[in-house]
């Protein structure tokens, strides 16, 4: 193998499971790639970027301000740290210590999952609430809005949200009684593109911030995502990731994007400033971001579907194995259930194979495998259905 790859001694491998982080995400288009070349060519004002960026940002979400950051769970700290400290320069200097602080975040219980950790890391202590009978096979009930009424009290920082199909209590409903109670809602809506209309879903439901991954359905750098909400808990996050290092009288920000009269003093580095994102980044996203919004929806959808179904009508042939081919979901998929090999097998073998095929294991332990078609290349879907079937005939 010749090239960066061959360089480095790496395979590339073929990604039928989705823009998962571990797989590197999308492919990039050409023209985001060329644009983050071009940004790397130049020095700027990074404040000045991201607010650049930011107005992009609250136009296509509808929020009144946005924020490029290094991946949706960078958002969902910056958000709960802006939550916990406000515009207040003490409070953002003394986080995670909340003593002092609002110091809690509620959460349903059905919702927990490994990327809270990002809000727990400022220091906040997890509140759950609702038990998940649904999910347990004890009931059809969930949390209820009463119960994160009765949750909230004086140390609440924020409400969590994690949006999915399934998320209950709804988010209007959440919200209702977060405003009640003068608390913001935080929402983590990382993989929730697409359809491109839940860019501006979860703003127009009266969410206070929202976090959205940039490597995924938006075509960005996988290390980027965005977060999007009301000015002045942009404007905390934004203060809480900045290099802070100014001089005095030289820090002299957008005023839309970073208000200095609303600030007694200038914080010093924040427990963001891990989570900081670079120019090539920052340029990335927002060309991404664009060209994501102004691509067909249609015809994307239709892309995909085809070759969703090629990779069906190949394996429908073939003994041995069933397939179901999902096409009503936003990102049309299918399901194969290997009736002569294990899934959990199959999964491996075509991990192992050359090149790797990755799929989403997500059903294994139902004995089925899900192919995503989003990060599949020219060519690739036929080599997915032909390594599937050579696998599960040859047993």
């Amino acid at each position: 193998m010749t090239g960066l790859w061959g360089r480095l001694g790496i395979t590339p491998l073929i990604n039928a499971k989705g823009p998962a982080t571990r797989l590197s995400g999308m492919p990039m288009h050409p023209e985001v790639a060329a644009a983050m070349a071009e940004a790397a060519t130049s020095c700027v004002d990074i404040v000045q970027l991201q607010a650049a960026a930011g107005a992009l940002i609250a136009r296509q979400t509808g929020a009144e301000a946005g924020l490029v950051t290094s991946g949706a769970a960078a958002g969902l700290l910056l958000g709960a740290a802006a939550c916990v400290a406000g515009n207040d320069p003490a409070a953002m200097a003394r986080l995670p210590d909340t003593r002092g602080l609002k110091s809690e975040v509620v959460m349903v219980r059905s919702q927990r999952n490994q990327y809270d950790h990002a809000v727990r890391t400022v220091g906040l202590k997890v509140v759950e609430v609702g038990l998940p009978d649904r999910f347990s096979g004890a009931g059809c009930r969930d949390a209820e809005p009463w119960e994160i009424a009765a949750a909230i009290g004086p140390q609440t920082a924020c409400v969590l949200w994690v949006a999915s199909g399934h998320a209950r209590p709804a988010l209007a409903e959440v919200v209702e009684v977060a405003r009640a109670a003068g608390v913001p809602v935080l929402v983590d809506a990382a993989a929730e593109l697409p359809p491109r209309a839940n860019l501006r879903r979860f703003i127009a439901d009266g969410a206070d911030l929202v976090a959205f991954s940039g490597g995924k359905a938006i075509g960005g750098p996988q290390g980027t995502g965005m977060l999007c909400g009301r000015h002045d808990l942009i404007m905390s996050a934004a203060l809480q990731m900045l290099d802070m290092d100014y001089p005095d009288g030289l820090f002299a920000p957008p005023p839309g994007f970073i208000d200095r009269s609303r600030l007694r003093g200038l914080p010093p580095h924040g427990i963001g400033r891990p989570c900081k994102v670079g120019k090539e980044q920052i340029v990335g996203l927002i060309v991404a971001l664009e060209r994501f919004v102004a691509t067909d929806e249609g015809a994307e959808h239709a892309q995909r579907l085809a070759e969703a179904s090629l990779i069906a009508d190949i394996l429908a042939g073939v003994d041995g194995v069933d397939v179901e081919l999902r096409a009503g979901r936003p990102v049309p998929t299918v399901a194969v259930a290997p009736r002569t090999i294990a899934a959990g097998t199959l999964l491996r073998r075509l991990a192992e194979g050359s090149p790797a095929i990755h799929v989403d294991p997500e059903e294994v332990d139902q004995g089925r495998l899900v192919i995503n078609p989003i990060c599949l290349r020219t060519g690739e879907a036929a080599i997915v259905a032909a390594r599937i079937e050579a696998l599960v005939s040859s047993r």
